[in-house]
């Protein structure tokens, strides 16, 4: 079982941000995706092993940082890659603005599918792109793709931001739906850019990248980064695997343009010591994680509070449908925030689809989540 650790005083925006975050400082966190567990001591010993050296200059990415990415696609995803298809990257999200400004012009069509993290619309719009929303169908507590929606919108689009698996639904895209996206996305000459960062917590089900879709190699973009699977988001270090050579060429012109282009002497330690020898570490993690899910799900279930989780598929992000609680947005955050004392995440900030939802990250202990249960099982009784 993973302990959480005390992350109080580390500069954590998790916690030492809580009052900018909620107004008060008495909620427990359980919002941005970070998780309050340790990284694998693999990470651990590689970045303590570097600190010992005193200087921490300018640093190359070196031989290793390749092939152990190269490893883990084809070990975690049978997918064969070759080393300059990959191009180290500073985070997933500056990806996704250069991305943005290397494959489009202002005033082009770029899809994204709402309920959706944040940064994917806020970037579409800060670059003066249009958002063409091709809005998730929530029925009977569970998420698709309107694919007759999604054709229409790909029949003027320059790009589509897929987000695999799908933050915040935890939807993990089965095979048959990206197939189909692929097909589509061919047809109507629309470049797929990827983010992947949670591919590799994916429980049940199988984690396909879009990559691995042999007709839309050459036409897309994939993101990821160790981050979030092993917890070290904070050493900024991310790679894109681009097998088509103009494609990436163009990516690493906007790329060179922000100045991003050395690396993190700690966050290569990580992402090398992680992919080789962290994958024992990451399954367990998978499983206390599940344990996690499992409680919260049932917990909700035995005590009657009318908040369905949604199943998660993938992440450690649960969706919580929160409209049985017959509250506004308004008042159902005050309720998580002023009466439960819980720091969840505001469902509409994923979209104006978000109403009614909150988004709770389970990343943490078991004990941690005892607490949120108890207090949250006391504001409901509070209210009724």
């Amino acid at each position: 079982m993973h302990k959480a650790i005390n992350r109080e005083g580390t500069y954590t925006t998790k916690y030492d941000g809580v009052q900018k975050k909620f107004g008060t400082d008495d909620v427990l966190p359980l919002w941005v995706a970070d998780m309050d567990l340790a990284s694998p001591k693999c990470v651990q010993d590689a970045i303590q092993k570097r600190a010992s050296h005193p200087i921490y200059g300018y640093t190359n990415y070196p031989e290793a940082y390749y092939a152990s990415i190269q490893n883990w696609m084809k070990k975690r995803f049978d997918w064969t890659i070759e080393k300059e298809w990959i191009v180290p990257c500073y985070g997933v999200v500056p990806s996704l603005n250069f991305a943005i400004t290397a494959y489009s012009e202002e005033g082009d069509g770029i899809i994204v599918q709402t309920p959706l993290y944040p940064p994917f619309v806020n970037s579409i719009n800060d670059k003066n792109r249009k958002v063409l929303d091709n809005t998730l169908v929530y029925e009977s507590g569970k998420y698709s793709i309107d694919f007759e929606d999604f054709e229409a919108k790909a029949k003027v689009a320059k790009l589509f931001l897929l987000c695999s698996p799908h933050n915040p639904t935890s939807r993990a895209w089965n095979k048959e739906e990206l197939a189909r996206i692929v097909e589509i996305c061919l047809v109507h000459n629309v470049l797929i850019i990827s983010d992947e960062i949670h591919a590799d917590v994916v429980y049940a089900k199988v984690h396909h990248p879009i990559g691995t879709f042999k007709k839309m190699m050459q036409h897309c973009v994939v993101l990821n980064a160790p981050s979030k699977t092993f917890n070290v988001a904070g050493l900024n270090t991310s790679y894109a695997i681009i097998p088509n050579h103009k494609i990436r060429q163009a990516y690493i012109v906007e790329q060179n343009k922000s100045g991003i282009t050395n690396g993190n002497p700690f966050g290569i330690e990580a992402l090398m010591s992680a992919y080789t020898h962290g994958e024992a570490w990451l399954e367990d993690l998978k499983l206390s994680l599940e344990e996690n899910i499992v409680y919260v799900t049932t917990f909700l279930e035995k005590e009657q509070i009318p908040i369905v989780a949604l199943k998660t598929e993938a992440t450690f992000l649960m969706w919580l449908d929160c409209k049985g609680l017959g509250l506004n947005q308004k008042e159902l955050v005050h309720f998580f925030v002023y009466k439960a004392k819980l720091g969840l995440n505001n469902g509409i900030d994923f979209g104006k689809t978000g109403e009614g939802f909150m988004r709770l990250n389970i990343g943490t202990s078991h004990e941690v989540l005892c607490e949120a249960m108890q207090r949250l099982t006391r504001a409901y009784r509070s209210r009724t």
